[in-house]
Protein backbone atom coordinates (compact mmCIF):
# COMPACT_ATOMS: atom_id res chain seq x y z
CA UNK A 1 0.00 0.00 0.00
CA UNK A 2 2.66 2.25 0.99
CA UNK A 3 4.28 1.71 -2.45
CA UNK A 4 1.11 2.24 -4.16
CA UNK A 5 0.81 5.54 -2.75
CA UNK A 6 4.43 6.38 -3.85
CA UNK A 7 3.69 5.91 -7.32
CA UNK A 8 0.32 7.59 -7.62
CA UNK A 9 2.94 10.74 -5.56
CA UNK A 10 4.87 10.05 -8.18
CA UNK A 11 2.60 10.80 -10.93
CA UNK A 12 0.86 13.85 -9.64
CA UNK A 13 4.73 15.27 -9.57
CA UNK A 14 5.48 14.17 -13.38
CA UNK A 15 1.74 14.47 -14.41
CA UNK A 16 1.95 18.33 -14.76
CA UNK A 17 5.53 17.92 -16.34
CA UNK A 18 4.22 16.29 -19.15
CA UNK A 19 1.47 19.05 -20.24
CA UNK A 20 4.40 21.59 -19.65
CA UNK A 21 6.61 20.05 -22.17
CA UNK A 22 4.59 21.08 -25.31
CA UNK A 23 3.64 24.28 -24.18
CA UNK A 24 7.47 24.96 -24.07
CA UNK A 25 7.66 23.44 -27.10
CA UNK A 26 4.88 25.77 -28.44
CA UNK A 27 6.36 28.36 -26.98
CA UNK A 28 9.82 28.36 -28.88
CA UNK A 29 8.06 27.71 -31.80
CA UNK A 30 5.91 30.79 -31.33
CA UNK A 31 9.32 32.62 -30.84
CA UNK A 32 10.86 31.38 -33.67
CA UNK A 33 7.57 32.02 -36.10
CA UNK A 34 7.62 35.59 -34.80
CA UNK A 35 11.19 36.23 -35.24
CA UNK A 36 10.60 34.96 -38.81
CA UNK A 37 8.01 38.07 -38.72
CA UNK A 38 10.22 40.30 -37.46
CA UNK A 39 13.18 39.00 -40.21
CA UNK A 40 10.85 40.15 -42.65
CA UNK A 41 11.45 42.96 -44.85
CA UNK A 42 8.89 44.04 -46.71
CA UNK A 43 9.83 47.33 -49.33
CA UNK A 44 7.98 50.00 -46.84
CA UNK A 45 9.91 48.52 -43.75
CA UNK A 46 13.01 48.97 -45.83
CA UNK A 47 12.30 52.63 -46.33
CA UNK A 48 11.50 53.41 -43.09
CA UNK A 49 15.08 51.66 -41.95
CA UNK A 50 16.69 54.31 -44.42
CA UNK A 51 14.79 57.47 -43.31
CA UNK A 52 15.65 56.64 -39.80
CA UNK A 53 19.10 55.63 -39.94
CA UNK A 54 20.91 56.54 -43.03
CA UNK A 55 24.16 58.86 -42.24
CA UNK A 56 23.83 60.56 -45.27
CA UNK A 57 20.39 62.15 -44.98
CA UNK A 58 20.98 62.71 -40.82
CA UNK A 59 23.62 64.85 -42.49
CA UNK A 60 21.51 66.83 -44.52
CA UNK A 61 19.18 67.18 -42.13
CA UNK A 62 21.70 68.57 -39.66
CA UNK A 63 22.77 70.73 -42.60
CA UNK A 64 19.49 72.12 -42.77
CA UNK A 65 19.19 73.09 -39.36
CA UNK A 66 22.05 74.98 -39.66
CA UNK A 67 21.56 76.78 -42.60
CA UNK A 68 17.87 77.66 -40.63
CA UNK A 69 19.63 79.54 -38.04
CA UNK A 70 21.29 82.00 -40.01
CA UNK A 71 18.38 84.40 -41.05
CA UNK A 72 17.70 85.84 -38.10
CA UNK A 73 21.69 86.89 -37.04
CA UNK A 74 21.89 88.25 -40.29
CA UNK A 75 18.83 90.08 -39.53
CA UNK A 76 20.02 91.57 -36.73
CA UNK A 77 22.27 94.52 -36.01
CA UNK A 78 26.02 94.60 -34.92
CA UNK A 79 26.67 94.24 -31.40
CA UNK A 80 27.08 97.49 -29.64
CA UNK A 81 30.50 98.22 -28.38
CA UNK A 82 31.07 99.64 -25.32
CA UNK A 83 34.40 101.66 -24.10
CA UNK A 84 36.11 103.09 -21.29
CA UNK A 85 38.68 104.94 -20.84
CA UNK A 86 41.06 108.46 -20.00
CA UNK A 87 40.74 111.05 -21.61
CA UNK A 88 43.30 113.97 -22.16
CA UNK A 89 45.84 113.10 -19.14
CA UNK A 90 48.92 115.31 -18.86
CA UNK A 91 51.82 113.28 -18.64
CA UNK A 92 53.91 115.70 -17.12
CA UNK A 93 52.07 115.18 -13.49
CA UNK A 94 49.43 112.03 -14.14
CA UNK A 95 47.28 113.95 -12.17
CA UNK A 96 43.25 113.05 -13.68
CA UNK A 97 42.40 117.05 -11.51
CA UNK A 98 45.56 118.72 -13.00
CA UNK A 99 43.41 120.11 -16.26
CA UNK A 100 39.89 120.67 -17.02
CA UNK A 101 39.53 118.27 -20.34
CA UNK A 102 41.09 115.34 -18.17
CA UNK A 103 38.02 113.13 -17.69
CA UNK A 104 36.89 109.57 -17.70
CA UNK A 105 34.72 108.47 -20.10
CA UNK A 106 32.51 105.67 -20.30
CA UNK A 107 30.68 105.46 -23.91
CA UNK A 108 28.69 103.22 -26.48
CA UNK A 109 28.20 103.32 -30.38
CA UNK A 110 26.41 101.13 -32.84
CA UNK A 111 26.77 100.68 -36.37
CA UNK A 112 23.60 101.12 -38.34
CA UNK A 113 23.64 99.52 -42.03
CA UNK A 114 21.61 101.83 -44.67
CA UNK A 115 17.83 101.11 -43.97
CA UNK A 116 16.66 97.73 -45.76
CA UNK A 117 19.95 96.09 -45.98
CA UNK A 118 19.16 93.75 -43.17
CA UNK A 119 16.20 92.36 -44.52
CA UNK A 120 17.57 91.79 -47.68
CA UNK A 121 20.53 89.92 -45.72
CA UNK A 122 17.88 88.38 -44.03
CA UNK A 123 15.81 87.34 -46.92
CA UNK A 124 18.68 86.01 -49.03
CA UNK A 125 20.07 83.37 -45.56
CA UNK A 126 15.91 82.20 -46.08
CA UNK A 127 16.20 82.13 -49.46
CA UNK A 128 19.50 79.44 -49.04
CA UNK A 129 17.61 77.65 -45.59
CA UNK A 130 14.56 76.63 -48.01
CA UNK A 131 16.61 75.55 -50.39
CA UNK A 132 18.72 73.56 -48.12
CA UNK A 133 15.93 71.85 -46.82
CA UNK A 134 14.44 71.08 -49.72
CA UNK A 135 17.65 69.36 -51.00
CA UNK A 136 17.17 67.55 -47.64
CA UNK A 137 13.60 66.37 -48.93
CA UNK A 138 15.71 65.41 -52.85
CA UNK A 139 17.62 63.10 -50.50
CA UNK A 140 15.44 61.66 -48.81
CA UNK A 141 13.76 60.72 -52.23
CA UNK A 142 16.82 59.63 -53.84
CA UNK A 143 17.17 56.96 -51.06
CA UNK A 144 13.97 55.98 -51.35
CA UNK A 145 14.84 55.36 -55.42
CA UNK A 146 17.77 53.48 -54.86
CA UNK A 147 16.08 51.51 -51.50
CA UNK A 148 13.15 50.70 -53.74
CA UNK A 149 15.11 50.00 -56.80
CA UNK A 150 17.31 47.07 -55.38
CA UNK A 151 14.69 45.76 -53.11
CA UNK A 152 12.98 44.80 -56.17
CA UNK A 153 16.23 43.50 -58.00
CA UNK A 154 16.25 41.24 -54.87
CA UNK A 155 13.11 40.06 -55.73
CA UNK A 156 13.80 39.36 -59.54
CA UNK A 157 16.70 37.29 -58.51
CA UNK A 158 14.82 35.73 -56.05
CA UNK A 159 12.15 34.64 -57.79
CA UNK A 160 14.73 33.48 -60.96
CA UNK A 161 16.41 31.71 -58.62
CA UNK A 162 12.97 29.69 -57.87
CA UNK A 163 12.79 29.54 -61.66
CA UNK A 164 15.72 27.92 -62.02
CA UNK A 165 15.66 25.01 -58.87
CA UNK A 166 12.25 23.84 -60.71
CA UNK A 167 14.01 23.87 -64.27
CA UNK A 168 16.24 21.71 -62.48
CA UNK A 169 14.10 19.67 -61.17
CA UNK A 170 12.66 19.18 -64.30
CA UNK A 171 15.65 18.43 -66.54
CA UNK A 172 16.26 15.82 -63.89
CA UNK A 173 13.06 14.79 -65.10
CA UNK A 174 14.31 14.58 -68.06
CA UNK A 175 17.52 12.45 -67.38
CA UNK A 176 15.74 9.93 -66.02
CA UNK A 177 13.67 9.59 -69.36
CA UNK A 178 15.96 10.09 -71.60
CA UNK A 179 18.00 7.45 -69.56
CA UNK A 180 15.50 5.18 -69.38
CA UNK A 181 14.34 5.37 -72.50
CA UNK A 182 18.57 4.96 -73.64
CA UNK A 183 18.88 1.41 -71.12
CA UNK A 184 15.51 -0.09 -73.19
CA UNK A 185 16.64 0.74 -77.01
CA UNK A 186 14.69 3.92 -77.62
CA UNK A 187 16.46 6.32 -76.98
CA UNK A 188 20.09 8.28 -78.05
CA UNK A 189 22.99 8.84 -75.70
CA UNK A 190 23.06 12.18 -76.58
CA UNK A 191 19.52 12.93 -75.52
CA UNK A 192 21.28 12.33 -72.61
CA UNK A 193 24.59 14.37 -72.52
CA UNK A 194 22.55 17.03 -73.77
CA UNK A 195 19.87 17.63 -70.54
CA UNK A 196 23.24 17.24 -68.15
CA UNK A 197 24.76 20.07 -70.31
CA UNK A 198 21.62 22.40 -70.33
CA UNK A 199 21.10 21.43 -66.02
CA UNK A 200 25.07 22.28 -65.71
CA UNK A 201 24.37 26.08 -67.58
CA UNK A 202 21.33 26.37 -64.94
CA UNK A 203 23.75 25.10 -61.74
CA UNK A 204 25.98 27.57 -63.48
CA UNK A 205 23.59 30.41 -64.06
CA UNK A 206 22.48 29.99 -60.50
CA UNK A 207 25.84 30.85 -58.96
CA UNK A 208 26.14 33.79 -61.03
CA UNK A 209 22.74 35.06 -59.86
CA UNK A 210 23.45 33.62 -55.79
CA UNK A 211 26.22 35.84 -56.20
CA UNK A 212 24.48 38.70 -57.49
CA UNK A 213 21.79 38.71 -54.51
CA UNK A 214 24.83 39.07 -52.32
CA UNK A 215 25.88 41.62 -53.91
CA UNK A 216 22.45 43.60 -53.85
CA UNK A 217 21.58 42.42 -49.98
CA UNK A 218 25.39 43.99 -48.69
CA UNK A 219 24.14 47.24 -50.96
CA UNK A 220 20.53 47.30 -49.35
CA UNK A 221 22.33 46.70 -45.73
CA UNK A 222 24.54 49.41 -46.57
CA UNK A 223 22.11 51.69 -47.42
CA UNK A 224 20.05 50.57 -44.41
CA UNK A 225 22.55 51.41 -41.95
CA UNK A 226 23.14 47.79 -41.29
CA UNK A 227 25.89 45.52 -41.33
CA UNK A 228 26.38 44.02 -44.48
CA UNK A 229 26.01 40.84 -43.53
CA UNK A 230 22.33 41.07 -42.19
CA UNK A 231 20.08 38.40 -43.63
CA UNK A 232 17.60 39.46 -45.68
CA UNK A 233 14.24 37.56 -46.25
CA UNK A 234 11.45 38.89 -48.64
CA UNK A 235 7.62 38.58 -47.68
CA UNK A 236 5.79 35.51 -49.34
CA UNK A 237 4.95 36.06 -53.15
CA UNK A 238 1.03 36.44 -51.95
CA UNK A 239 1.72 39.35 -49.58
CA UNK A 240 3.79 41.32 -52.82
CA UNK A 241 1.96 43.74 -54.96
CA UNK A 242 3.17 43.35 -57.99
CA UNK A 243 0.16 45.30 -60.01
CA UNK A 244 1.17 47.84 -62.30
CA UNK A 245 -1.57 50.73 -62.57
CA UNK A 246 -1.80 53.13 -65.27
CA UNK A 247 -0.43 56.80 -65.17
CA UNK A 248 -1.36 60.09 -66.56
CA UNK A 249 0.05 61.24 -69.74
CA UNK A 250 3.47 62.71 -69.79
CA UNK A 251 2.24 66.72 -70.32
CA UNK A 252 0.00 65.90 -66.81
CA UNK A 253 3.33 64.34 -64.85
CA UNK A 254 5.61 67.39 -66.36
CA UNK A 255 3.24 69.71 -64.74
CA UNK A 256 3.01 67.82 -61.32
CA UNK A 257 7.26 67.84 -61.50
CA UNK A 258 7.09 71.75 -62.32
CA UNK A 259 5.57 72.16 -58.98
CA UNK A 260 6.85 69.55 -56.33
CA UNK A 261 10.05 68.45 -57.84
CA UNK A 262 12.32 69.75 -54.88
CA UNK A 263 15.48 70.23 -56.65
CA UNK A 264 13.45 72.41 -58.93
CA UNK A 265 12.12 74.28 -55.43
CA UNK A 266 15.14 74.72 -54.87
CA UNK A 267 16.58 76.10 -57.61
CA UNK A 268 13.75 78.85 -57.34
CA UNK A 269 14.94 79.47 -53.75
CA UNK A 270 18.61 80.15 -55.14
CA UNK A 271 17.39 82.48 -57.86
CA UNK A 272 15.80 84.31 -55.35
CA UNK A 273 18.95 84.71 -52.97
CA UNK A 274 20.45 85.53 -55.93
CA UNK A 275 18.08 88.25 -56.36
CA UNK A 276 18.34 89.50 -53.01
CA UNK A 277 22.03 89.34 -52.75
CA UNK A 278 22.17 91.78 -56.41
CA UNK A 279 19.65 94.00 -54.47
CA UNK A 280 21.86 94.15 -51.36
CA UNK A 281 24.86 95.02 -53.91
CA UNK A 282 23.01 97.44 -55.17
CA UNK A 283 22.22 99.15 -51.83
CA UNK A 284 25.91 99.48 -50.91
CA UNK A 285 26.03 102.29 -52.64
CA UNK A 286 24.12 103.75 -50.08
CA UNK A 287 26.02 104.73 -46.30
CA UNK A 288 26.14 103.05 -43.39
CA UNK A 289 26.12 104.95 -39.76
CA UNK A 290 27.48 104.63 -36.91
CA UNK A 291 26.19 106.47 -33.79
CA UNK A 292 28.34 106.58 -30.88
CA UNK A 293 27.47 108.68 -27.08
CA UNK A 294 30.65 108.79 -24.05
CA UNK A 295 29.82 110.55 -20.57
CA UNK A 296 32.73 112.17 -19.22
CA UNK A 297 33.86 112.16 -15.64
CA UNK A 298 35.98 115.34 -14.89
CA UNK A 299 37.83 115.75 -11.11
CA UNK A 300 39.02 118.93 -9.67
CA UNK A 301 37.67 122.59 -9.62
CA UNK A 302 37.26 125.52 -11.73
CA UNK A 303 39.32 128.45 -11.20
CA UNK A 304 36.11 130.25 -9.45
CA UNK A 305 36.30 127.05 -6.85
CA UNK A 306 32.86 125.30 -8.31
CA UNK A 307 33.50 121.76 -9.01
CA UNK A 308 34.24 120.66 -12.95
CA UNK A 309 30.82 119.74 -14.09
CA UNK A 310 30.46 116.45 -16.10
CA UNK A 311 30.88 116.29 -20.17
CA UNK A 312 28.46 114.28 -22.64
CA UNK A 313 29.77 113.67 -26.06
CA UNK A 314 27.50 112.74 -28.63
CA UNK A 315 28.57 111.69 -32.40
CA UNK A 316 27.08 110.25 -36.05
CA UNK A 317 29.44 109.16 -38.74
CA UNK A 318 28.24 108.08 -41.86
CA UNK A 319 31.08 105.93 -44.44
CA UNK A 320 31.32 107.73 -47.82
CA UNK A 321 31.62 105.20 -51.02
CA UNK A 322 34.25 107.03 -52.98
CA UNK A 323 35.79 103.55 -54.58
CA UNK A 324 32.68 102.79 -55.73
CA UNK A 325 33.90 102.24 -59.64
CA UNK A 326 36.05 99.88 -58.12
CA UNK A 327 34.06 98.13 -56.13
CA UNK A 328 30.21 98.63 -55.11
CA UNK A 329 30.02 98.31 -58.99
CA UNK A 330 31.84 95.59 -59.60
CA UNK A 331 30.20 94.19 -56.50
CA UNK A 332 26.89 94.40 -58.56
CA UNK A 333 27.97 93.10 -61.64
CA UNK A 334 29.12 89.94 -59.99
CA UNK A 335 25.99 89.30 -58.31
CA UNK A 336 23.93 90.00 -61.48
CA UNK A 337 26.12 87.48 -63.35
CA UNK A 338 25.10 84.84 -60.44
CA UNK A 339 21.51 85.90 -60.67
CA UNK A 340 22.23 84.60 -64.53
CA UNK A 341 24.00 81.80 -63.59
CA UNK A 342 21.13 80.27 -61.59
CA UNK A 343 18.30 81.56 -63.99
CA UNK A 344 20.65 79.04 -66.45
CA UNK A 345 21.00 76.59 -63.46
CA UNK A 346 17.20 76.15 -63.16
CA UNK A 347 16.86 75.95 -66.94
CA UNK A 348 19.19 73.59 -67.48
CA UNK A 349 18.01 71.22 -64.28
CA UNK A 350 14.18 72.13 -65.44
CA UNK A 351 15.42 70.55 -69.33
CA UNK A 352 16.97 67.55 -67.14
CA UNK A 353 13.78 66.66 -65.32
CA UNK A 354 11.69 66.74 -68.54
CA UNK A 355 14.01 64.33 -69.98
CA UNK A 356 14.29 62.09 -67.20
CA UNK A 357 10.89 61.93 -66.72
CA UNK A 358 9.58 61.00 -70.28
CA UNK A 359 12.08 58.08 -70.33
CA UNK A 360 11.28 56.85 -67.27
CA UNK A 361 7.36 56.59 -68.28
CA UNK A 362 8.58 55.07 -71.42
CA UNK A 363 10.30 52.55 -69.68
CA UNK A 364 7.75 51.76 -67.10
CA UNK A 365 4.94 51.58 -70.49
CA UNK A 366 6.96 48.95 -72.75
CA UNK A 367 7.37 47.29 -69.42
CA UNK A 368 4.16 46.85 -68.47
CA UNK A 369 2.82 46.40 -71.58
CA UNK A 370 5.76 43.23 -71.66
CA UNK A 371 4.45 42.22 -68.82
CA UNK A 372 0.67 41.91 -69.68
CA UNK A 373 2.04 40.06 -73.20
CA UNK A 374 3.89 37.21 -71.37
CA UNK A 375 0.91 37.16 -68.44
CA UNK A 376 -1.80 36.52 -70.25
CA UNK A 377 -0.39 35.42 -73.80
CA UNK A 378 3.28 33.88 -73.99
CA UNK A 379 3.17 32.02 -70.98
CA UNK A 380 0.33 30.04 -71.01
CA UNK A 381 1.06 28.63 -74.59
CA UNK A 382 4.46 27.58 -73.56
CA UNK A 383 3.73 25.58 -70.63
CA UNK A 384 0.60 24.28 -73.20
CA UNK A 385 3.08 23.42 -75.64
CA UNK A 386 5.73 21.75 -72.84
CA UNK A 387 3.03 19.09 -71.35
CA UNK A 388 1.92 18.53 -74.68
CA UNK A 389 5.65 17.63 -76.15
CA UNK A 390 6.17 15.73 -72.93
CA UNK A 391 3.77 13.74 -73.67
CA UNK A 392 4.68 13.07 -77.28
CA UNK A 393 8.32 12.58 -76.27
CA UNK A 394 6.89 9.26 -74.00
CA UNK A 395 5.53 7.91 -76.57
CA UNK A 396 8.30 8.62 -79.31
CA UNK A 397 6.63 11.55 -81.42
CA UNK A 398 8.37 14.21 -80.21
CA UNK A 399 12.52 14.97 -80.63
CA UNK A 400 14.07 15.30 -77.28
CA UNK A 401 16.05 18.11 -78.56
CA UNK A 402 13.26 19.98 -79.27
CA UNK A 403 11.41 19.62 -76.12
CA UNK A 404 14.54 20.81 -74.09
CA UNK A 405 14.45 23.25 -76.44
CA UNK A 406 10.72 23.96 -75.63
CA UNK A 407 11.33 24.20 -71.54
CA UNK A 408 14.95 26.65 -71.97
CA UNK A 409 12.36 28.98 -73.87
CA UNK A 410 9.49 28.49 -71.50
CA UNK A 411 12.90 29.09 -68.57
CA UNK A 412 13.71 32.34 -70.86
CA UNK A 413 9.75 33.81 -70.48
CA UNK A 414 9.58 33.33 -67.41
CA UNK A 415 12.30 35.06 -65.82
CA UNK A 416 11.40 37.57 -68.83
CA UNK A 417 8.01 38.07 -67.04
CA UNK A 418 9.62 38.87 -63.64
CA UNK A 419 12.31 40.87 -64.83
CA UNK A 420 9.67 42.92 -66.31
CA UNK A 421 8.13 43.60 -63.33
CA UNK A 422 11.41 44.61 -61.86
CA UNK A 423 12.07 47.03 -64.47
CA UNK A 424 8.65 48.80 -64.29
CA UNK A 425 8.57 49.17 -60.72
CA UNK A 426 11.97 50.50 -60.94
CA UNK A 427 10.93 52.98 -63.39
CA UNK A 428 8.12 53.83 -61.26
CA UNK A 429 10.30 54.96 -58.09
CA UNK A 430 12.68 56.44 -60.48
CA UNK A 431 9.61 58.75 -61.84
CA UNK A 432 8.51 59.36 -58.14
CA UNK A 433 11.63 60.40 -57.48
CA UNK A 434 11.89 63.15 -60.88
CA UNK A 435 8.56 64.28 -60.15
CA UNK A 436 8.49 64.57 -56.46
CA UNK A 437 5.14 63.20 -55.87
CA UNK A 438 3.64 59.74 -56.33
CA UNK A 439 0.18 61.44 -57.64
CA UNK A 440 0.84 60.83 -61.48
CA UNK A 441 -1.12 57.66 -61.06
CA UNK A 442 -4.22 57.35 -62.76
Amino acid sequence: MKQWNTTITAWLIFLPLIFLIPSAYAAEDTKERVEQVHAVLTLDTAIALAEQSNPGLAQRQAQAEAMSALPSQLGSLPDPMISMGLVNLPTDSLNTSQESMTQWQLGISQEIPFPGKLALKQQAATERANASALMTTEYKQQLIQYVTSYWWQLFYLEKTLAIISTNKTLLKQFIDIAETKYRVGHGLQQDVLLAQLELSKLLNREIELNSEREQVVIRLNTLLSRPTNTAIQLPAFQHIDTTLPEIKPVDEVLDIAEQSRPFLLQQKHLIAAASEDKALAEKDLLPDFKISAAYGVRQGHNLDGSDRSDMLSLQVGINVPLFADRKQKMAISQKNSELKQQQFAYQDSWNQVQSEIANYITQYQQARQQYSLLDTGILPQARQTIASMLSGYQVNKVDFLNLVRAQITLYDYETQLWLSVKTAKTALANLEASVGKDTFYE
